[in-house]
């Protein structure tokens, strides 16, 4: 999830997450400075969908969709060993990145209305976003500074869905992946 300035969301904007708390000690002080995201209340996460359903779209059946079509994904181990670099944009890589492909893939196959990135670019590179909208000089220095602390592991065992009140954003739903292990309670909406 990208936006230039937190802004630039919308109230009832909603966003599909695997959030990576592994992370967070590594690249918190950097997303602080540098992602608006971090300052509208986003954790370091990779991006499963964005923008999703407008929160006024999103009823029960919904929810119970995304429920079952999550939890038939396996959870699994992931490596973000590098940096990569969109032209706006400084990351970590998660290797491999063929389960968070597959996982965008089967819900903008089940939602074709809500296409990732509002369907602005042909292909999905699943990445962690740690600074946006910086010069070069800056990426570097922050690229520096982490290839000294990488690599980073992580699991990801769920996606989360979050929505916006137009300045920040706030954990709504959490969908468990179970994949071949049955079937666990969906985790509640938070009460904020």
């Amino acid at each position: 999830m990208s936006q230039e300035e937190s802004g630039r969301y919308r109230a009832g904007q909603t966003a599909l997450l695997t959030t990576v708390a592994e992370a967070e000690p590594l690249v918190e002080h950097w997303r602080r400075r540098f992602d608006a995201s971090a300052a509208a209340g986003v954790p370091a996460h990779v991006t499963a969908l964005f923008p999703f359903l407008d929160i006024n779209l999103i009823s029960a059946a919904v929810i119970a969709d995304l429920a079952t079509l999550i939890a038939g994904h396996d959870p699994f181990a992931v490596r973000f060993g590098e940096c990569g670099r969109f032209p706006d944009v400084l990351y970590l890589a998660p290797a491999p990145d063929r389960p968070l492909r597959a996982l965008t893939e089967s819900i903008a196959a089940r939602w074709p209305e809500a296409p990732p990135y509002g369907g602005q670019f042909a292909g999905v590179i699943p990445h962690l976003t740690v600074a946006h909208g910086q010069p070069s000089r800056v990426f570097d220095e922050v690229e520096e500074e982490l290839a000294h602390r990488l690599p980073v592991t992580a699991t990801i065992s769920s996606v989360s869905l979050f929505v916006s009140d137009g300045r920040s954003w706030r954990h709504h739903t959490e969908f468990p992946m179970l994949g071949a292990s049955g079937n666990t309670p969906l985790r509640q909406p938070s009460s904020e």
